[in-house]
């Protein structure tokens, strides 16, 4: 079965976007698969998304999925359609400003689901997640839509199904929210088994990476 078939069967009726990973990947490889029907593209490095957001025409839908300076904010915001890892007050304002006068930006906020110390985040309740959201739902060139997480690897079932309760809790103060990515090219069909409606997947689609110094 292909990506998108197994995506149909895990969501069985429901809408899910798949995002491309496209990390390391050419401006060509990027454009031949935005050719067969794939509209969305993640990237995690500021400088490789503005690169191909550059080459690639007609524009892909943009998402950044990685970690994002406060010095690349303006250049980055006006390039892109969805962020996804929004984990700071600090990178608002900054994200705001960069948008004034283009449609509001979507962004996600980042939880921590499983409390690694090498993953960014905030923490996983209502109480961490809503100061920071309310500060997004102030700026008019905003778009709070949902959450985003990575978990732990090995036994990501749990941590979905944490994450579907905490989106869910939201949605009850929030009720437009409508966003939860989660799942990646080995747990996919799970996230979304367990109420991911965004998978970033990358090695399933691409194939797998080239090893360094190849």
């Amino acid at each position: 079965m292909s990506v998108r078939e197994r995506i149909t069967a895990a969501a069985a009726g429901r809408t899910i976007t798949l995002v491309a990973v496209s990390k390391t990947r050419s401006a060509e490889e990027v454009a031949a698969l935005a050719a067969l029907g794939v509209a969305d593209f993640g990237e995690n490095y500021v400088q490789e998304l503005l690169a191909k957001h550059s080459a690639i025409r007609p524009t892909p839908v943009w998402h950044l999925i990685g970690p994002l300076q406060s010095n690349k904010a303006a250049q980055v915001a006006p390039c892109i359609a969805w962020m996804h890892t929004l984990d700071r007050p600090k990178l608002i304002p900054l994200l705001a400003a960069a948008r004034a006068g283009l449609p509001p930006l979507n962004l996600l906020i980042q939880v921590n689901v499983d409390a690694e110390d090498s993953k960014s985040g905030i923490a996983p309740t209502v109480d961490a997640v809503l100061p920071l959201a309310e500060r997004v739902l102030a700026e008019p060139a905003l778009c709070w839509r949902g959450l985003m997480c990575i978990p732990e690897p090995g036994a990501p079932a749990a941590s979905f199904a944490r994450m579907r309760l905490l989106f869910e809790r939201l949605r009850e103060r929030h009720p437009t929210l409508d966003t939860l990515s989660m799942g990646m090219s080995d747990d996919y069909e799970l996230a979304i088994r367990e109420g991911s409606t965004m998978v970033r997947i990358g090695s399933a689609l691409f194939g797998p990476r080239p090893a360094k110094g190849a």
